[in-house]
This record gives structure tokens, C-alpha cells and sequence, in this order.
């Protein structure tokens, strides 16, 4: 994997780990998961743990940056997922 593949596969880990665990569009999954589960259950943990979440994320990313990481169309997705996550840390950062 190359250095590329690799940081893109960083941000995009970053992004989609943040969008499971915080972000208001998937409070309704979020929700989903300690009903179905109950709310003090390991997947409603899971769900909503950054440092839980992002394992299984990036046990995801990780074949998938490694078989086509030098590809344009995954190049293209992964930096806008990377630039999405280093835009919200630098608003945050920023106000």
C-alpha cells in the first residue's frame, strides 16, 4: 500500500468512525441499536465508542485500500471523506 492509499485510508477511517459515533444524521441507527440491543448492551456501546468503532472500520477500509487504493475512483471518494473530516476538525477547532 502506498503512502497515499494509506493516509486516505486514515481520513476516510476517521470520517465514517465519526459519523456511526456522533454525527445527528445516524442518532437514529444509534437509537436502532439500543432498542433492539438494549442500551447498556456491547453493540449500543459499540455504536457509539470512537475507539470501538473505529476497529471495525478500518478492519473494513484496510482490504479495500490495499486491492484498489491506487485506483482513481477510490482516490476520489477516500479524499472527499478525508477532506470532510479534517474540515469538521477545523471548524470545531475554529470556533
Amino acid at each position: 500500500m502506498s503512502l497515499l492509499a494509506f493516509l486516505l485510508s486514515l481520513g476516510v477511517s476517521c470520517r465514517i468512525t465519526r459519523f456511526i459515533t456522533k454525527d445527528v444524521l445516524a442518532a437514529r441507527f444509534r437509537s436502532w441499536v439500543a432498542a433492539r440491543f438494549g442500551d447498556d448492551s456491547n453493540p449500543a456501546y459499540l455504536v457509539s465508542c470512537g475507539w470501538c468503532a473505529s476497529v471495525w472500520v478500518a478492519a473494513s477500509v484496510t482490504p479495500l485500500a490495499c486491492w484498489i487504493g491506487e485506483t482513481l475512483w477510490f482516490q476520489v471518494g477516500a479524499i472527499a471523506l478525508t477532506l470532510s473530516y479534517l474540515t469538521g476538525l477545523a471548524s470545531s477547532w475554529l470556533d
